[in-house]
């Protein structure tokens, strides 16, 4: 139930829509080994479940094709194309591995995925491959200029779908609430958020959160008992709890893009985030919301502190700002820039092929 997944079954399903046939290859999921039960057993969360996880894909109507088990994508497993795309850094690998019948190669880039769990020097190399590039976000953009000399990286922002995300007009609530996404990610940095919360609950007193997340409370990162969770809420029953906060948090420490705090603004909520990610590109100081520096707790308790005081009608300003803020982000624009930059790769390789040339990062 990633944000990113969603991101790709969204474009697959209005690429269909449009008349391109679509096809999604992916890994059967994982399945949790017996040191990591038993840790997660050890640690008070349970035994894991062997059963499915959830997924965005579920009923989406995609033609997805699921490997035998977990290896790398080859030949075999996809069929001849216009374009392949690799969503993740270790399918950018396998992308770059495939035979050029399997159409020009793009690389989505949906977060500078370099994280602990990952072999830093591998994924570094993967966003040096001769692969047309797609970002979500202009900190994106940026980096693949400034950290690997590739300065032709298309920007498409990531957009919010006014049919599930949307509010009536509102003013704050009787108790000031606060809204947050749980996740024990390492980069999402539920502890900045938090702490940042548990000031907020010292000054002002009475405060509601409520949050939501794919995965269960954690005995390592519980939640006070002033905070509602919701866990995997029904996808249509999202807009109602963005719709009861006053103000939405995000604190993490590192996002590509980040949909809830866009989706949140949809539904009139405005939001007070560190600076990452989408947030950089959709928040302006004191119109819809506020961004502070990253894990700085004080700064976002304070900033969340003065949207939850504010009189009635400013907050109203702001939210109708936030509300302005989302719809600019529509599917239907980001799939025609989509559409149209697949179309222009297309032309691209067709060129340096009859050239006899190779795509450079330049």
């Amino acid at each position: 139930m990633s944000g990113g997944l969603k991101v790709v079954v969204t474009y697959a399903q209005r690429l269909v829509r449009r008349g391109h046939v679509v096809c999604v290859v992916s890994p059967p999921a994982a399945v949790p080994s017996i040191p990591r039960k038993l840790n997660s057993w050890l640690s008070g969360n349970g035994w894991p479940s062997t059963a499915a996880a959830a997924s965005h894909l579920d009923g989406s109507g995609i033609d997805h094709r699921v490997l035998d088990r977990q290896r790398p994508v080859t030949n075999e497993d996809v069929p001849d194309a216009d374009i392949v795309i690799a969503t993740w850094w270790e399918t950018a690998e396998w992308v770059h591995e495939l035979d050029s019948s399997k159409g020009a190669k793009v690389y989505f880039i949906q977060h500078h995925e370099i994280f602990p769990f990952v072999s830093r020097e591998r994924s570094q190399r993967t966003y040096r491959l001769p692969l047309k590039k797609i970002v979500i976000s202009s900190w994106l953009k940026q980096l693949m200029s400034t950290e690997y000399d590739d300065h032709s990286a298309v920007l498409i922002p990531n957009s919010v779908d006014s049919g599930q995300f949307f509010a009536p007009a509102r003013g704050k609530q009787a108790l000031p609430t606060v809204g947050f996404l749980y996740s024990t990610v390492s980069f999402k940095s539920l502890h900045v958020s938090l702490t940042a919360l548990n000031i907020v609950k010292d000054r002002l007193g009475e405060v509601r959160g409520v949050a939501f997340g794919s995965e269960h409370v954690s005995a390592e990162m519980p939640l006070p008992s002033w905070i509602e969770f919701h866990h995997l809420p029904p996808q249509d029953r999202i807009r109602l709890l963005y719709g009861r906060c006053d103000v939405w948090l995000c604190g993490s420490s590192s996002e590509g893009f980040h949909l809830p705090p866009l989706e949140a603004m949809a539904c009139r909520c405005p939001v007070v985030s560190t600076r990452v990610g989408g947030p950089m590109d959709i928040i302006k100081n004191d119109w819809n919301g506020f961004l502070v520096e990253v894990g700085d707790s004080d700064a976002l308790a304070d900033r969340v502190m003065h949207i939850l005081q504010l009189d009635q009608s400013a907050w109203r300003r702001m939210s109708d700002a936030a509300l302005m803020t989302a719809s600019g982000y529509t599917w239907d624009d980001a799939t025609e820039l989509l559409e149209a930059a697949l179309q222009e790769f297309v032309r691209e390789v067709a060129v340096e092929a009859s050239l006899g040339t190779t795509f450079t990062n330049s």
